[in-house]
C-alpha cells in the first residue's frame, strides 16, 4: 500500500529500537518520511534522535517522556515494541522473573500510553498508539504462560485506552506479529523453526516487511476509523491448529 506523504514530518517513537523488530520498525518509519525517536536500554549505535532509558523504572519512563516533550512537545505515533520473552515453567518462575516480564511488557507500555496521551491532548495532537502484542494474548503457550498473560493484559489495556482516548481523536491498536525466528537473544534450532513454520496455515514466517507494512497501516490515515482492535500478521497461526486426526483428507 502506498501511503504517499502520510508520514512526512510525523513524529514517531519506537521503543525497543535496538532489537531486531524495533530496528526494522524504526527503519520503516524512517523510509516513509517520519522523524523517529529510537528508545532502548542503551542508545549506543542507534542513529538520529535516540534515548537511553530503562523502561522498567519510573526514572527511565520519565526520561523518555521528557526527551520527547523537550524535542517535539508531543509525538504523533508511539510504537510500544519493547518486551521480553523468557521461557520457563511456572514452577521454576521466581518473583524477580514475574517482575521483569510484567514491568516491561505491561507496566511500561501502559505508563507510556498515559504519559504520551497527555502530551498529545495538551498539544491538540490526534495521534495514535501501536502496541506490539502477540498471538500469545489469545493462545496459551507452555513454558511461556507469564508472557502470554502479559500480552493478554496489554490487549485489554489497548481496548481500555481506545475507549477513553476516543473523545480526543487518539487511536490505540495492537499489532500481533507471527513466528519470526532470528533473535540473537532467543536462538532456535532449525528443527524447531521447520516444525513451527509447517504448522502455520499459510506455511510462512512473518517478515520485517510484513510487520512494517502493518504498523504503517495502523498509524496511517487509511486506518482513521480503526481503534481498539488487534491485527494479527501471522499467516493464520492464531486462528487455530492445522493438525488433522485422520488418515486421509479430501477437499470435497
Amino acid at each position: 500500500m502506498d501511503f504517499g506523504d502520510d508520514f512526512k514530518g510525523r513524529r514517531v517513537v519506537v521503543t525497543g529500537a535496538a532489537g531486531v523488530m524495533g530496528r526494522a520498525l524504526a527503519e520503516t518509519y524512517d523510509a516513509a518520511g517520519a522523524e523517529v525517536c529510537r528508545a532502548d536500554l542503551s542508545a549506543d549505535g542507534l542513529p538520529g534522535f535516540a534515548v537511553a532509558a530503562d523502561l522498567t523504572t519510573d526514572e527511565g519512563l520519565q526520561t523518555l517522556l521528557d526527551a520527547v516533550a523537550d524535542r517535539w512537545g508531543a509525538p504523533d505515533v508511539v510504537v510500544n515494541n519493547a518486551a521480553v520473552y523468557p521461557s520457563a515453567f511456572l514452577l521454576d518462575m521466581t518473583p524477580a522473573d514475574w517482575d521483569t516480564i510484567m514491568d516491561l511488557n505491561v507496566r511500561a507500555p501502559v505508563m507510556l500510553m498515559r504519559g504520551f496521551a497527555l502530551q498529545m491532548i495538551r498539544a491538540g495532537v490526534q495521534g495514535c498508539f501501536v502496541n506490539i502484542s502477540s498471538g500469545a494474548a489469545r493462545k496459551m503457550r507452555r513454558t511461556a504462560v507469564t508472557y502470554c498473560a502479559s500480552k493478554t493484559a496489554l490487549d485489554r489495556f489497548t481496548k481500555g485506552f481506545a475507549l477513553e482516548l476516543a473523545e480526543f481523536g487518539i487511536r490505540v491498536n495492537c499489532l500481533e506479529p507471527g513466528f519470526a525466528p532470528g533473535s540473537a537473544v532467543s536462538a532456535l534450532s532449525q528443527e524447531h523453526i521447520d516444525r513451527v513454520t509447517n504448522n502455520i496455515p499459510l506455511k510462512a514466517q512473518t517478515t520485517k516487511a510484513d510487520i512494517g507494512a502493518a504498523a504503517l497501516y495502523l498509524s496511517s490515515s487509511a486506518a482513521k476509523n480503526v481503534t481498539g482492535t488487534s491485527l494479527a500478521v501471522d499467516g493464520g497461526n492464531s486462528a487455530g491448529v492445522m493438525d488433522v486426526y485422520q488418515d486421509k483428507k479430501h477437499p470435497l
